[in-house]
């Protein structure tokens, strides 16, 4: 049996940049995703902490410390800049891994920094 666990997540960090005149996606920082594991083109969950929202898309590279965090096209409309969001990936496992499996969760500072 194959069930769905939290992988990787980047709790708490800031939307620095929101950009509706793009085709999708979040922008994140490439230093968080490493810290996290994630990569490019992986699905995410983002969670908003100041209006409730929650949403999937997609992950775009974002320049190496830069701190930024930018959710792009529709996905613009749903955040504020300043907001605090949760960036979840989750994935598929077999039960038995699933039970030892450690995600990697970030806590990232201010500045969305490490």
């Amino acid at each position: 049996m194959m069930i769905e666990v939290l992988k990787s997540k980047l709790h708490c960090v800031t939307v620095t940049e929101a950009n509706l005149n793009y085709m999708g996606s979040i922008t994140i920082d490439e230093d968080l995703m490493d810290a996290a594991g994630l990569i490019a083109g992986e699905k995410v969950q983002i969670v908003d902490n100041n209006n409730g929202e929650r949403f999937e898309t997609y992950i775009i590279k974002g320049e190496r410390g830069s701190g930024c965090i930018c959710l792009n096209g529709a996905a613009a409309r749903k955040v504020q800049v300043g907001d605090v969001c949760i960036i979840i990936a989750y994935a598929l496992m077999d039960f038995e891994e699933a039970k030892v499996f450690q995600p990697k969760i970030v806590f990232p500072q201010e500045g969305n920094r490490l």
